[in-house]
């Protein structure tokens, strides 16, 4: 493997910067966490995702580079071994986790193959609420923008096809025959697509499964992106979060759909080129330990 070496000076630099970057996202989040005080929109991608913020502060340079001068906390981390003078992923890491890289590799190929469906109006929320009482649904403590029989009329009123199984497995059991697709957590190529919110949030998901094997930097990328996205996912949500400064997007309506599938276009958009990084990243990390027939 040729290496691209760093210097110390240039790696923990960057090391800074990235963590300064993140920061600015997980100071709040943790300030909460201390203060027991919970957030139905923000806490999501540290309580829905295993990632912890520790994890996400940590800079790694990714495959193929190698960090110099006094890298032992480096070295100690799971997948890293000294080589040539420095401290870099190894080869041996990398060979192992191919199972992953395949899987991950297929899927996001699979998404990346389709055009984006836009007709989903965010209506996965409100059937993870459907036929509940406000006292049940998962955010209690923030009450429903129509109130449970008018949220569903609006989940009865409408055509639901959530392509996404971690977003369908959440439906109440009277919600889950409404869906017109039944996706499962081992067809996932088959469904996913990437005008879905979960599929463009996942991409965060899929990059820190490939931690630390890629830079750090397209995980925060995919985390920036995840967040924005969850912000309109609960905008869409049958949920009066207001005291929240969150205007709904109130997908009920004509003009809400409009909103709503425009948003979602421009973040199908946003998440193409970095699904496409992570693509490219499993390519090339598959080539590692391969042997030619």
């Amino acid at each position: 493997m040729d290496l691209e070496l760093l210097d110390e000076e240039t790696w923990r630099a960057r090391a800074a910067a990235h963590a300064a970057r993140v920061d600015a996202f997980l100071a709040p989040h943790l300030a909460r966490r201390e203060a027991r005080v919970k957030h139905p929109v923000h806490d999501f991608l540290f309580t829905y995702y295993s990632q912890r913020p520790a994890q996400l502060r940590r800079w790694h340079p990714g495959y193929g580079v190698g960090l110099t001068g006094d890298a032992s906390a480096y070295a100690s981390l799971k997948g890293y071994a000294g080589t040539d003078g420095a401290v870099t992923v190894s080869e041996e890491y990398v060979a192992s986790t191919r199972p992953l890289l395949t899987s991950l590799h297929t899927l996001l190929s699979a998404t990346a193959s389709r055009p984006a469906n836009l007709a989903c109006f965010g209506l996965h929320e409100w059937a993870m609420v459907y036929r509940l009482t406000e006292e049940q649904t998962r955010h209690a403590d923030w009450p429903l923008r129509l109130g449970a029989e008018g949220t569903d009329q609006v989940v009865e009123s409408h055509r639901i096809g959530c392509s996404h199984f971690d977003a369908f497995r959440f439906f109440t059991e009277p919600a889950r025959g409404l869906n017109t697709l039944s996706p499962a957590s081992d067809d996932r190529p088959a469904f996913e697509q990437p005008g879905c919110l979960h599929a463009g949030m996942d991409l965060y998901k899929h990059a820190f499964r490939l931690t630390p094997m890629i830079c750090s930097d397209l995980v925060a990328d995919c985390f920036e992106l995840a967040l924005d996205i969850r912000v309109l996912d609960m905008r869409a949500a049958p949920y009066d979060l207001s005291g929240l400064g969150l205007e709904p997007v109130r997908i009920e309506t004509p003009e809400g759909k409009q909103e709503y599938a425009a948003a979602q276009r421009r973040f199908a958009e946003r998440g193409a080129p970095l699904r496409q990084r992570l693509i490219t990243a499993c390519k090339r990390l598959l080539t590692v330990g391969a042997v030619d027939a």
